[in-house]
């Protein structure tokens, strides 16, 4: 099982800048990376790449890693050709279709495996949500969506995805430059935590983006926002759910999650004034007043009309049917930072929702 101690990733964190040019080089010589019993084709290797080979070489000297080893890793790192088709979005027109995506998450099984997950891990749960202010419903459904508790947690080598999608990336994708430089800043983090942890660079598994643990962090949230929760010398996000639970709701916190406050409020429309245009302009960012999403045809329901913060007029289109709206609060945008997608998001609430109804909790829900 793969370990960061806790001392490691505090360096890590505070150490995104090349070091000093007073600081000690390479204070840890990695022992030399060894030939795999079998190992795949040559051409599926990135030692056959320059380009490959002098990123190893820049990233060394950025984070004062040894040069030998990083080239050695990237190296035996392997080119997945199933990666970057998966990278690619749906073909334009493709109909999204919320209660189609609702119905993979918010289901039986993920149900009952989240209310056994909260019964095993209830203190947990009850301390971090003391100590964030993060409803352990959200914290359920964040990992009851991403990786069924930890059943799912992904079987690729991180160090091959990450590494597919640093150099390999797919040039159709409509933002390629952006996400390839997204993915090479994700793999230098993840040499780096490595590195300085001493952990076997091949250990990590995780999904086809690179994400690890049961809730699927990328190495620059490891470093960011990992904790040691259950106070035991080091973080340990695929072994423990107590870190994983702890390293979730810091996540939150870190991106805006305030206390108390839902995360969406129900509306309905005024067809007559409705100038829906506007109202779905900015996207999932919360923009709008209470009255200023009324004048633009959108009643806030329930306890939402008294609501005195800004709100956006979330849309989930259902295919040939009438769409679902609800407003959305800071706290619904606050969930779209652990995935930009407000399906995404609202999977996260109503899968939580759900597995504290069925255990007869709380549920956070809008009024």
């Amino acid at each position: 099982m793969l370990h960061f101690p806790k001392f490691a990733l505090i360096f890590v964190a505070c150490c995104a800048i090349p070091v000093s040019a007073t600081a000690k080089k390479h204070p840890k010589k990695r022992a030399p990376v060894a030939a795999e019993a079998q190992a795949p084709a040559e051409s599926l290797l990135y030692a056959s790449r320059p380009d490959a080979m002098q990123f190893a070489d820049d990233l060394a000297e950025r984070r004062d890693l040894d040069p030998a080893w990083v080239r050695a890793v990237i190296g035996r790192a392997r080119f997945l050709p199933q990666v970057p088709r998966l990278m690619l979005p749906a073909p334009r027109g493709t109909a999204k279709n919320w209660s189609a995506y609702r119905a993979r998450f918010v289901e039986p099984v993920r149900i009952r495996a989240g209310v056994r997950f909260w019964n095993e891990n209830a203190d947990a749960l009850a301390q971090a949500e003391q100590e964030y202010g993060v409803p352990a419903e959200i914290i359920v459904g964040i990992l009851g969506v991403e990786t069924l508790y930890g059943q799912h947690m992904g079987k690729l080598r991180v160090i091959d995805a990450l590494a597919t999608l640093s150099f390999d990336f797919p040039s159709a994708h409509p933002r390629a430059t952006e996400r390839q430089q997204y993915f090479r800043s994700e793999l230098e983090q993840y040499l780096s935590l490595i590195y300085r942890s001493g952990a076997d660079p091949f250990d990590a598994r995780g999904s086809y983006a690179g994400a690890m643990g049961l809730g699927q962090f990328m190495p620059s949230s490891w470093a960011r926002w990992a904790v040691d929760f259950d106070r035991d010398g080091h973080i340990d996000l695929f072994g423990s759910a107590a870190d994983a639970i702890g390293s979730v709701a810091n996540y939150f916190v870190a991106h805006g999650w305030t206390a108390g406050l839902p995360t969406h409020f129900p509306v309905h429309l005024d067809a007559a004034r409705l100038d829906l245009d506007a109202l779905l302009a900015p996207d999932i960012l919360p923009t709008f007043s209470v009255a200023a999403m009324a004048a633009k045809g959108a009643m806030v329901d329930g306890a939402g009309a008294a609501y005195g913060g800004k709100l956006a007029l979330i849309e989930l289109e259902n295919g040939g049917d009438a769409p679902t709206f609800v407003a959305g609060t800071d706290n619904f945008y606050a969930v779209t930072r652990y995935n930009w997608s407000s399906y995404y998001a609202m999977a996260v609430i109503e899968l939580g929702q759900a597995v504290a109804a069925a255990r007869g909790g709380e549920s956070l829900r809008g009024q």
